[in-house]
């Protein structure tokens, strides 16, 4: 192998034994540094005989030197598999989705580049999709460690050091120690089966991106069905044969109403196989990758279910996107293997549309790719915020807890200048920690990314708005007379989620609390009204003090006196009214305060979405 390898070798062999003999020892040159003590040549000398100018030869690099790797047996016949990681280039996607009327068909190509200095004649090639930890290895490399040097200047020892005694403990005493927890294994016992084989393939049989098979392949494959053409029906007696210039014509009608299409024969597909969670596409026949070359090698065609729509979401490295949405292909993954980061061209009725980028699509996800800017839609967004709702949240030691929603309402306005329907994917930025109240049919939320996309549909020539409700609990505490209370103990109670023995202690309770909040309220307005009364004695009190000694204004004092005799009766009553009042909310408070004392309620019921 080359000396640049030799690291890597040493950190990834593994050998599976399929039969005989096995390795004892793995040999291998080192590669030492040049002698600093050799006399070097006279600089005048080596100019004098240094030759006539020419093209100045390639420096040769040492890491391209040819080691042999000596694996020593015991002489017997032996069945090996040896593998290890060489490093090469990782192999990189390249997709193409044509877009139809129902659905897609999407082709995966993936890049293979051979720079590792020989040719690759007829070898079995499996691609990896996934990215496996690797780092480079200096096990080949000598490493002589630094020693301190000491040094006897005849230091006299002038204290005496203090020991450490061990008790002796025998192994019984030892095992009891430590828990019991150790085990001798028996004389003969045989591992069990699998466990070397195992742990030897996983080693080596591993391969991540940019790793080729060697000529051995694994014996577990999974193969690409076969899908190939029906044969054509056999022709009728005495019927005309067609001529060569008819069956031409009738294949490419044909070829024009089917569209244009994958390959025909799948058995020249890769064969995707899962396996420890990754997935690996085992090319099926033999290829050739010259050195310092690159070859395309067709992994997947298959229909998927797509369509081509546009997205609004606006990106920072393209102003217009605040505006104007992007056209985007659609498609979902269900091709059962994992597909890695790249570009992607997408097409449709015959033209190119333009290129975006996939980013890593697990099986079963949906992609939505960007590819162009569509300049014909108009979005005007805006935000309104308020509160709304009022939920039961919890009952401890008679204090009660609510959650109210925190409304945040993002509207969406947008306006259609084409000849098209168009339907639009908008993406919403999510608020950390809010909910999507009533989203709209067909609203993906994609918690992770942080983002929801939103569908709407837009008439021709049209304006339509989009409203995103988002909805954010806060915990408050209220008082058990305040309406918000009444709102969530009342929702409490219509849930039926709900617990029905604190249901029917609530309801039991909210009797007494009603006639108490009746109390109350009668409370609130004879006191209001008795505010105003004793402002209008005033009142009158102050006009008859300014006309007392005024002879011209007998028939309005008499006025005046009635009148505060009539508001001081009235007075007198609302004070008597007022005590009863006041008796009665001492009373109804008592046994209200008493039916909520052994009410607990912990945990709050989830929102209604």
């Amino acid at each position: 192998m080359r000396q640049r390898m030799v690291g890597d070798f040493l950190a990834t062999l593994a050998i599976v034994e399929q039969g005989g003999s096995s390795v004892r020892s793995a040999s291998f040159p080192l590669e030492l540094p040049e002698d600093q003590d050799k006399p070097q040549p006279d600089a005048r000398l080596q100019s004098m005989l240094k030759p006539f100018p020419g093209p100045a030869p390639e420096p040769e690099d040492p890491g391209e030197k040819l080691r042999k790797v000596v694996l020593r047996l015991d002489g017997n016949e032996h069945d090996l598999v040896v593998g290890y990681v060489a490093e090469t280039p990782v192999w990189r996607p390249s997709y193409r989705l044509v877009v139809r009327d129902k659905g897609a068909d999407l082709q995966a190509w993936g890049i293979v580049q051979n720079l590792s200095g020989e040719d690759w004649d007829n070898v079995k090639l499996a691609l990896v999709a996934g990215a496996p930890l690797a780092f480079q290895s200096t096990l080949g490399e000598p490493v002589i460690p630094p020693r301190p040097v000491v040094t006897d200047t005849g230091e006299v020892i002038t204290s005496v050091p203090q020991g450490e005694t061990s008790l002796e403990e025998s192994d019984k005493t030892v095992v009891d120690r430590v828990g019991g927890a150790a085990e001798k294994k028996k004389e003969g016992e045989k591992t069990p089966k699998g466990a070397s084989e195992a742990s030897g393939y996983a080693g080596g049989g591993g391969l991540g991106r940019g790793d080729v098979a060697g000529k051995r392949a694994p014996t577990r494959r999974t193969r690409a069905a076969a899908n190939d053409e029906p044969a054509a029906p056999a022709a009728r007696p005495g019927s005309r044969t067609p001529s060569a210039a008819q069956r031409r014509q009738m294949a490419l009608e044909r070829a024009r109403r089917r569209g244009p299409s994958g390959p025909r024969n799948l058995r020249a597909l890769a064969a995707v196989a899962i396996e420890t969670g990754s997935t690996r596409y085992d090319i099926p026949n033999p290829i050739t990758v010259p050195d310092k070359s690159a070859t395309m090698v067709l992994l997947v065609s298959h229909h998927v279910p797509g369509e081509a729509v546009f997205l609004f979401a606006p990106d920072g490295g393209v102003p217009d996107s605040s505006s104007h949405p992007f056209r985007v292909a659609r498609f979902t993954n269900n091709t059962k293997g994992l597909l890695e980061r790249g570009p992607i061209a997408v097409f449709e009725k015959g033209s190119f549309l333009g290129q975006g980028m996939v980013d890593p699509l697990p099986p079963g996800a949906t992609a939505t790719v960007p590819f162009a800017l569509e300049r014909s839609l108009a979005v005007e967004s805006d935000r309104k915020y308020d509160q709304a709702g009022a939920r039961l949240h919890s009952i401890q030691s008679g204090e009660l807890g609510i959650d109210r929603d925190r409304v945040t309402r993002t509207v969406y306005k947008i306006k259609n200048g084409s000849d098209d329907k168009a339907r639009v994917l908008v993406k919403h930025p999510r608020l950390h920690g809010a909910r999507l109240y009533n989203p709209p049919k067909g609203t993906e939320d994609n918690t992770g990314a942080g983002s929801a996309l939103v569908p709407v549909d837009v008439r021709p020539h049209g304006r339509t708005e989009l409203t995103v409700d988002e909805r954010q609990s806060t915990e408050q505490r209220v008082s058990w007379l305040s309406p918000l209370a009444d709102t969530a103990v009342k929702g409490y109670l219509k849930d039926p989620r709900a617990d029905q023995h604190i249901a029917k202690q609530l309801s039991d309770a909210w009797v007494l609390r009603n006639n108490l909040k009746k109390s109350v309220d009668e409370r609130k307005k004879l006191a209001d009204e008795q505010e105003e009364l004793e402002k209008e004695a005033r009142e009158t009190r102050l006009s008859l003090r300014s006309i007392e000694k005024n002879r011209q204004a007998a028939d309005l004092r008499l006025k005046l006196t009635r009148r505060l005799s009539d508001v001081t009766s009235r007075l007198e009553r609302i004070t008597k009214r007022m005590i009863e009042v006041k008796m009665a909310i001492n009373e109804q408070r008592v046994r209200f305060r008493d039916a909520i004392h052994g009410i607990k309620l912990e945990k709050p019921l989830p929102p209604k979405p």
